[in-house]
């Protein structure tokens, strides 16, 4: 079995415990008005069970976190929250029960924009508190970003939030989630000259702003120019980096 909540307590004891630990960082927030609110806990879930099936029982799979930190998306309805202190707290205190377990190496998974920073603290905190183990954090489409950038059609600015890639992803994976019908056209709003950054190319500088001041629909990108084709693909190369990272991480 690979998925650690699955397992009795007699056959956990018994594995080996260098073998890499996922997990998975979700968020339940708006999406625009095409996608379903679970959308970033649905595409985590995804890679994870790619990598099960690939990697089987060479590797174990956490509990998703399914809400993270999406304050700056309150303006738009469904969107749930954990605070930075609550999410921090959940991360480290579920990766040290599974480092206190015995087990060497855990992969922060993560799907969510929002979740980055702290994700980067709990890396921290853990990689500090233990030493002997390897902690390490990535999100899927940093993971193959360059990949990402030679698929996407849309140019700078075009991938951000329920944008051309997780439209893509979900016309792949859940196409009976999509509201193809509301898919809205490209938005998103920039301040100064610099602020230019999206999912895959960062910018010269970062400012806070509310999901409202950067899109009325809710939408960062280009979402029209998705198709399931393209989110196909996606999937294949995110899950292929992944599973080359997981591999990597049972290597001295």
């Amino acid at each position: 079995m690979t998925y650690w909540e699955q397992m009795t307590s007699a056959r956990l004891a018994t594995v080996d415990r260098s073998l890499p630990v996922i997990l998975p960082l979700g968020a339940v927030e708006q999406h625009g008005p095409h996608l379903p609110l679970a959308t970033d806990r649905i595409l985590v879930d995804h890679f994870c069970q790619e990598i099960d099936r690939r990697l089987g029982d060479d590797v174990l799979i956490l509990p998703t976190v399914s809400v993270g930190y999406s304050k700056h998306h309150d303006d738009f309805p469904g969107t749930l929250s954990l605070t930075h202190e609550t999410l921090l707290h959940q991360i480290v205190q579920t990766a040290d029960s599974v480092l206190r377990h015995g087990m060497t190496s855990l992969l922060m998974l993560n799907a969510h924009g929002g979740n980055e920073g702290i994700a980067q603290v709990a890396l921290e905190q853990l990689g500090h508190s233990r030493p002997e183990c390897k902690i390490v954090r990535t999100a899927w489409w940093q993971i193959a970003s360059e990949d990402l950038l030679a698929i996407s059609t849309t140019g700078p600015g075009g991938v951000g939030h329920a944008c051309e890639l997780e439209t893509s992803l979900l016309l792949a994976i859940a196409p009976q989630l999509v509201d193809e019908s509301a898919i809205p056209p490209r938005e998103n709003k920039s301040w100064f000259g610099w602020d230019t950054a999206d999912m895959l190319r960062a910018g010269s500088a970062i400012v806070y702003r509310r999901f409202a001041d950067v899109s009325s629909t809710g939408v960062f990108g280009d979402p029209q120019a998705a198709s399931a084709e393209k989110g196909q693909q996606i999937s294949e190369i995110v899950t292929q980096r992944l599973v080359d990272l997981v591999r990597s991480m049972t290597d001295r």
